[in-house]
């Protein structure tokens, strides 16, 4: 565990943020020539590591999401805890990459694939091109120790655009807003009850009848809305309500905008996969922009099942070209079809000899996998990893005693 600590903070000096990782790049390929391994690197600038005859590759993304001072990043270990002093610690996916490192040191008789740029669009999977041998690929991206995934969402970005023409409406104007809801995950919060703002304040405004002259919603595409505010204009006086703060303003020009193209988008889980009880298909209303003159809607759409997916998408588009929108789908990516095949016993088997338990999962989010499945097909899949909390914040940390037993694991996984 203690060579595994030292590559961790070995790595921890190199910078790596998304879209910067090319001193990452340079020193894994260094890294593995000088233990031996041949290297091979694509267009994207994923790194294939490999022995001669790999039975299993084990798999990795090299770039962080970087929040505080980071790259520049002071390690703190506070007995079992490692974290970061006013900055991400880069545990996802860094821990991986050093238990990889440990296993190139010891001459592992594997393949290696240090994908890029995961962080910002599975950039590295949706590009990749090596020749990966291996019948069996194990992605070490999960963060809860004693959970093998075996599938996870697909999904696409849909964004809705269309020209406005300003109204005369005479009436009371006012500043509404809704602020500081919990927010969460878009994938794997979606089925926790988390209200939207977006969606809150439109049935507020609906509920008035009341035209909106601005709206402003959301903070970012993959992230429930937590804040919402918009300008109306209202035939009655109205008063605040529903958490819904509201401060009079000077009179407006509204749109001819119906709150109702809001509302009737799909919002919230709209499926539920009854074989492994999670969320099978979702919708999440992320972003709204409108002013007097246009509109500008984001949705992000997932779902276990990319044909459901796409039909889902492709509904919309075409319900909304017919209201006189512009629709764009972005960021597709496919689902990782959960399956339960020799590989993934596998896993469990070396999972539950280790923690005394096992819990088998698909997880409402994309992975890896899915883009990787797609790009090698025959190959067969699973994720694990260590307990990583709050990831992508200044909160992060890592459990080291968490870390060796999934890298015993890893072990297990590998001799079997």
């Amino acid at each position: 565990m203690q060579e595994i600590l030292d590559n961790f903070l070995t790595i921890t000096k190199i910078p790596h943020c998304s879209f910067h990782a090319d001193k990452m790049e340079l020193f894994l390929k260094e890294f593995a020539k000088e233990h031996g391994y041949g290297v091979k690197v694509d267009k994207a600038k994923n790194i294939l590591v490999y022995a001669k005859e790999p039975k299993i590759c084990l798999q990795a993304h090299y770039d962080m999401v970087c929040v505080g001072k980071a790259p520049d990043i002071e390690v703190v270990q506070e007995d079992n805890i490692l974290r970061a002093k006013e900055s991400s610690l880069g545990a996802d996916n860094g821990i991986a990459i050093a238990m990889m490192m440990q296993l190139i040191k010891e001459g592992a008789q594997l393949e290696f694939l240090f994908s890029s740029d995961e962080e910002v669009g599975l950039i590295g999977a949706k590009n990749l091109e090596l020749p990966i041998k291996s019948k069996y690929l194990l992605n070490l991206d999960s963060e809860d120790e004693a959970e093998v995934y075996i599938g996870c969402a697909g999904g696409v970005d849909l964004k809705l655009t269309k020209e406005l023409t300003p109204i005369e409406q005479k009436g009371y104007c006012y500043e509404v807003s809704i602020k500081n809801l919990p927010g969460g995950h878009s994938g794997v919060d979606i089925d926790k009850g988390i209200p939207n703002a977006i969606t809150n304040l439109a049935a507020f405004i609906k509920k008035h009848n009341a035209k909106i002259a601005l709206f402003s919603g959301g903070e970012r595409i993959n992230s429930i809305p937590a804040n919402a505010s918009a300008a109306i204009v209202s035939e009655k006086k109205l008063q605040a309500t529903d958490g819904v703060e509201l401060k009079e303003l000077a009179q407006l020009q509204a749109s001819n905008f119906s709150v109702d193209e809001l509302l009737e988008l799909p919002n919230g889980v709209l499926k539920v996969n009854e074989e492994f009880n999670v969320v099978q298909t979702s919708a999440n209303l992320a972003l709204v922009t409108l002013d007097s003159n246009s509109v500008t809607i984001e949705l992000s759409l997932r779902s276990l099942d990319t044909q459901e997916l796409m039909d889902l998408a492709m509904s919309i588009k075409k319900r909304y070209e017919a209201k006189g929108y512009c629709v764009a789908l972005n960021d597709k990516y496919p689902g990782w079809k959960p399956e339960i095949n020799e590989f993934t016993k596998k896993v469990q088997e070396a999972t539950k000899e280790i923690f005394g338990t096992c819990e088998t999962k698909v997880i409402h989010a994309g992975l890896e996998c899915g883009l990787l499945g797609q790009k090698l097909p025959g190959v067969k899949m699973a994720s694990i990893g260590p307990n990583i909390r709050f990831p992508h914040s200044k909160r992060e940390y890592v459990e080291l005693d968490s870390v060796a037993r999934v890298y015993r694991v890893v072990q297990r996984v590998i001799q079997l």
